[in-house]
């Protein structure tokens, strides 16, 4: 029996930086996109320039983040804030309870690992602080496929 490899090596500075989510922030895509597929797992690469912002959110998936470079504040839904910087991981579940923000003091590069690659579980849900009311945008609703959802009839 013949076994083929199917190890792949990424070398992350050959990849484009793609605009994220959040003003300041860029995403090199790794693994689980087109280019180089994943059945599970979704890995970008983050950077975000000194003083980005990123509101209070959540995800319907777990979201796994390892800081390389850089320091940040990460607040959660009860607003405790922990200073992450490198070597710190910050682990949030789905759903609400899971909700954090980015505040960002020097340019952050960070490890993004989604637990699924399937387009309309990767959406993020900004977190109104007062009223704890969710929503995301129609344009980006739409461009994460979650305009119509898979039927499983």
């Amino acid at each position: 029996m013949e076994v083929k490899s199917t190890l792949r090596v990424i070398d992350a500075a050959g990849l484009a930086a793609e605009e994220g989510v959040t003003t300041g922030q860029t995403i090199k895509r790794i693994v689980g996109h087109a280019t180089e597929p994943s059945d599970r797992v979704r890995i970008g690469l983050a950077t975000y320039e000194a003083g980005s912002y990123e509101q209070l959110h959540w995800h319907p998936i777990e979201a796994y983040y390892f800081v390389i470079a850089g320091h940040a504040t990460v607040r959660d839904i009860e607003g405790r804030e922990f200073p992450v910087g490198p070597g710190c991981s910050i682990y949030a579940p789905p759903g609400i309870a899971g909700a954090h923000e980015w505040e960002v003091k020097e340019s952050l590069q960070l490890l993004a690992v989604r637990a699924t690659v399937e387009a309309d579980r990767k959406m993020q849900f900004t977190v109104d602080k007062k009223t704890k009311r969710s929503y995301i945008e129609l344009e980006e609703l739409a461009k994460r496929g979650g305009l119509s959802f898979k039927s499983h009839y």
